[in-house]
């Protein structure tokens, strides 16, 4: 299958007072019509990876092609073949819905019969039409992420990239914009989604890369990550930390990866679920150790982060901005949501 994104030996770093590398030599490759995720915690450098994408920023070294065009070489070239729809909402709260819409159509120089056309189908296609003419300010936090989404559609970009689009949405918000993505997909889009929701993640992308602190370490399907976890996943709820703790050097030999404590929930991952449920008992009698739950399920993509990196997608580690001061961090950030309010495929930003 052809190639619609190609990134190789990406490297970033951000200077404040200590220099903090957000991408260490991250390499991957999005076949098109696919989802690729690329999957990762707070500040592990996956928003950083976006940007460089769709030529919001400049890396240091490395190289990166959209549908064989590099993106800082050919920069205006790439921006009329994507979308983006990133973390700061791109849209204006004091106009309406079609609004917005049509002022991103016109920031394309798309004909105004187009731009007309493309703002109802697009309201039409995320449920909007009955806001279409109410001010965003009125719209809930969903409704606005839908509109987001729309608005990076409205030149028809071949490829997508999304960044946490579903962040701080509720679960039927969250489900809905799914079903958009995978409707796109099965259109023809390829999608680049950066994500902390594991379940996001094992839905919607046929393959992706775990990144952390800058760099990927380990990529493939969800199904292939799951495999290559094991089998079956032992979780023992203990009454203590420290129970928890002698608790995972007891059972650390009993898996086919070591032992993970967190908390007082120790995890191991073992290939014949039953025995190894019935010798950790045995074992755990012997040294006098009590659990307050144990439970035998299958391994999640949960698992797989927390045993590549050993800590959760949810916790947070340090940001891509380092140690910049707060005035520093809040002009980047302004910086960066005016970039991104920018339509990409206008070519006015390098």
């Amino acid at each position: 299958m052809p190639i619609a994104i190609e990134v190789e030996n990406l490297q970033k770093t951000f200077k404040g007072k200590r220099e903090v590398r957000a991408l260490d030599g991250v390499s991957f490759a999005v076949e098109e019509g696919t989802v690729f995720g690329l999957l990762g915690p707070n500040g592990s450098g996956k928003t950083t990876a976006v940007r460089v994408l769709t030529t919001i920023l400049r890396a240091d070294a490395g190289t990166a092609r959209v549908l064989g065009h590099d993106v800082q070489k050919k920069a205006a070239l790439v921006r009329t073949l994507i979308g983006l729809a990133g973390q700061y909402a791109a849209v204006d709260e004091n106009l309406t819905g079609r609004e917005n819409l049509r002022m991103v159509g016109n920031l394309n120089h798309l004909p105004r019969d187009v731009v007309a056309r493309r703002a109802v189908e697009l309201l039409d296609q995320f449920n909007l039409s009955d806001a279409g003419d109410r001010p965003l300010k009125t719209y809930s936090g969903g409704m606005r992420r839908r509109l987001d989404l729309a608005a990076a559609l409205v030149a028809r970009p071949t490829v997508l990239f999304l960044d946490e689009p579903t962040t701080g949405l509720d679960p039927q918000s969250r489900n809905d914009l799914w079903e958009v993505i995978e409707r796109l997909v099965g259109g023809g889009t390829t999608v680049l989604l950066t994500t902390q929701y594991l379940e996001e993640a094992d839905r919607l992308a046929s393959s992706l890369a775990v990144i952390d602190n800058g760099k990927v370490i380990a990529e493939g399907t969800p199904e292939s990550m799951k495999a290559d976890l094991g089998a079956t996943v032992l979780e023992v709820g203990l009454p203590s930390i420290d129970d928890a703790a002698r608790t995972g050097v007891i059972l650390d030999g009993l898996g086919t990866h070591a032992a993970l404590v967190n908390g007082t929930v120790v995890e191991v991952t073992v290939d014949e679920g039953p025995q190894a449920a019935m010798a950790a008992l045995r074992a755990l009698d012997s040294a006098g150790i009590a659990p307050q739950s144990f439970n035998l399920r299958e391994p999640s993509l949960d698992d797989v982060f927390l045993s590549l990196t050993g800590h959760r997608t949810e916790e947070v580690v340090s940001d891509d901005d380092g140690d910049l001061s707060p005035r520093q961090k809040r002009k980047k950030k302004r910086l960066e949501e005016l970039a991104e309010a920018l339509p990409v495929g206008t070519g006015e930003f390098s």
